[in-house]
C-alpha cells in the first residue's frame, strides 16, 4: 500500500506560467484507504418502538443492554444501531462495530446528529464519516504523523507561483500599483527620532504579511491538501479553507502554513468590518480606501468646519456611506454633490475605524500603550509610545501614521474648527484603542490614557512616526 503513496490521480505538473499552474502530483494513499473503509450497515429493530424519537429510524432498538447490542452487531464490520442508555434513561448511545469490537458513543441531536464537533444531517452520514476516520487513522497513523514533514507548499516553486497567480489576478486591468516598504534611518542615534520613510519600488505588491483566515470547510468531491498534497479524508468538514484567499489544507497542516495570504477580491464581501490587513492586500493598496478617500474629502472642504469629528452627522446618511463603500469600493461617491454635510464623511471614517475587527492599535498592544501613557516622565512616555508603534502590523502602522498626520493638519485650523489635539484625542481614543476583553468598566477607567495616547501622537506626529 505504501508504494502507492506517490502515485498520481491528477497527472498534473508545474508550469512556468502562473495562469496555467497545476499543483504537484497528489498523493493517493489516503484516498485509496478511504475507498477501502467499511460501509455502514444499519441493524434494524424488528418491532416498532413507541419510545423511538422522531429523528431516529428503525436503527433505534430502545432500552437494550450493551451486551445484547454487542450480539446484534457481532461479526459485521460497519454495523450500527442506536439504543437508549439503561444508566441514563432519555440519553442515547450509538453502538458501532469496528476492528472486531463494538464501540459506544454518546449520541446527541440539536437539529443535527453529532458525537463530537462535526454535525450531520443523518445518522447514516455520521457513521459513514466515523468509519472512514477510524479506518484511516488506524491504518495510516504513522503516515499521517509524518505527512507534514515534506510539504509541497515549499517545493517546486509552488508558493511563489501561487503568489504570482494571485498578484496577477489582483493587478489585472490596473496600471502601476504601488508597493510600499518601511525604511528606517539607522544613522540617527536615538530610537525615538527614527523616521519611517515611504519609498516607491517598481514591484506591484504590498509587502504586508498576513496570516490565513482558516475556517472549517466541507468539500464536495475529492480534495487534496495544498500544503502536504495528501487527500483530505472524511464525509464532511474534511479540512479548512482560507476565507480570504481560498487555500485548502488539513486542519493540522494549517498550523504550519506561512503568513503569506494574498486575499482574493472575489472573496472579500465588504469593506467595513473587514480586517485592515486583509482589505489593503486584497485591493493592493497602502491603506484602506475608506481612510484615504474620507481624509481627502475632508481636507478638500471641511478643515474649517466647527466641531470637525466631534459633531455627528445624520446616522442614516453615515449608513448610506458605509453601504456605498461596501457596494462600490473605491468608486463610492462621497463628494459634496452626494453628501453636502462634511460631518457625514467624518462620521463614516470614525465608523470604519470603530468597526474594525482588530482595532488600529491592536488588542495585543493595548495594555502597552495604556501603560506608556501612565509614565510620568514626558520623554520616557514618548519613547514607550514609539516602541509600541514599532510593534504594530505594517498596515496598521501606516494607517495610523497617515491618520495622525491628517489630524495634525486639522489642529492647524483650530481657530476655526475649535478642535485641539486634546479634543481629537477624546474623540479618537476609544475609536483607535479598545481593550481586548471589551469590558465597559475597563474602557471607562482607561479613557484618560486613551485620550492622552492619541493626543501625544498628534502633537508629536513628526517625531513618533
Amino acid at each position: 500500500m505504501a508504494a502507492s503513496s506517490n502515485s498520481s490521480l491528477s497527472g498534473s505538473s508545474v508550469s512556468s506560467d502562473p495562469e496555467d499552474y497545476q499543483p504537484p502530483i497528489w498523493k493517493s494513499y489516503l484516498y485509496q484507504l478511504q475507498q477501502e473503509a467499511p460501509r455502514p450497515k444499519r441493524i434494524t429493530c424488528p418491532q416498532e418502538m413507541e419510545s423511538r424519537p422522531k429523528y431516529y429510524g428503525r436503527e433505534f432498538h430502545g432500552m437494550i443492554p450493551r451486551e445484547y447490542a454487542d450480539e446484534l452487531l457481532a461479526g459485521v464490520e460497519g454495523a450500527y444501531l442506536i439504543r437508549e442508555s439503561q444508566r441514563q434513561p432519555g440519553t442515547h448511545t450509538l453502538a458501532l462495530r469496528f476492528g472486531h469490537q463494538t464501540l459506544n458513543y454518546r449520541l446527541f441531536y440539536d437539529g443535527k446528529h453529532f458525537v463530537g464537533e462535526k454535525r450531520f444531517e443523518s445518522v447514516h452520514d455520521l457513521v459513514t464519516d466515523a468509519l472512514i476516520t477510524l479506518y484511516i487513522e488506524t491504518k495510516a497513523a504513522e503516515y499521517i504523523a509524518k505527512m507534514t514533514t515534506n510539504p509541497i507548499y515549499e517545493h517546486l516553486g509552488y508558493t511563489s507561483l501561487l503568489k504570482d497567480k494571485m498578484v496577477h489576478r489582483l493587478s489585472r486591468g490596473r496600471t502601476g500599483p504601488r508597493r510600499v516598504t518601511f525604511q528606517r534611518d539607522e544613522r540617527i542615534s536615538s530610537p525615538l527620532v527614527r523616521r519611517s520613510a515611504l519609498k516607491d519600488t517598481p514591484e506591484n505588491q504590498c509587502s504586508y504579511e498576513k496570516i490565513h483566515n482558516f475556517k472549517v470547510h466541507t468539500f464536495r468531491g475529492p480534495h487534496w491538501c495544498e500544503y502536504c498534497a495528501n487527500f483530505m479524508w472524511g464525509l464532511i468538514a474534511q479540512g479548512v479553507r482560507c476565507s480570504d484567499c481560498g487555500l485548502n489544507v488539513h486542519k493540522q497542516c494549517s498550523k504550519l502554513v506561512p503568513s503569506d495570504c494574498q486575499p482574493d477580491l472575489r472573496r472579500i464581501k465588504k469593506v467595513f468590518s473587514c480586517d485592515l490587513t486583509t482589505l489593503v492586500k486584497a485591493h493592493n493598496t497602502t491603506r484602506p480606501m475608506v481612510v484615504d478617500m474620507c481624509i481627502r474629502e475632508i481636507e478638500l472642504r471641511g478643515m474649517k468646519s466647527e466641531g470637525l469629528y466631534r459633531v455627528s452627522g445624520f446616522s442614516e446618511h453615515i449608513e448610506d456611506v458605509r453601504l456605498a463603500f461596501d457596494r462600490d469600493g473605491e468608486k463610492a461617491d462621497i463628494s459634496a454633490n452626494a453628501y453636502a454635510d462634511i460631518n457625514i464623511i467624518a462620521g463614516a471614517l470614525k465608523l470604519y475605524l470603530r468597526d474594525l475587527p482588530i482595532p488600529v492599535i491592536t488588542f495585543d498592544l493595548y495594555s502597552k500603550f495604556i501603560q506608556a501613557a501612565k509614565i510620568p516622565n514626558a520623554e520616557s512616555r514618548l519613547e514607550a509610545i514609539h516602541e509600541g508603534l514599532l510593534q504594530l502590523p505594517p498596515a496598521h502602522y501606516e494607517t495610523l501614521r497617515y491618520l495622525m498626520a491628517h489630524l495634525k493638519r486639522v489642529t492647524m485650523f483650530e481657530k476655526d474648527n475649535l478642535m485641539s489635539a486634546e479634543n481629537l484625542g477624546i474623540v479618537f481614543g476609544p475609536t483607535l484603542m479598545q481593550p481586548p476583553e471589551q469590558n465597559a468598566l475597563t474602557t471607562l477607567n482607561d479613557m484618560r490614557q486613551q485620550k492622552l495616547v492619541v493626543q501625544l501622537m498628534i502633537e508629536h506626529e513628526d517625531v513618533l512616526f
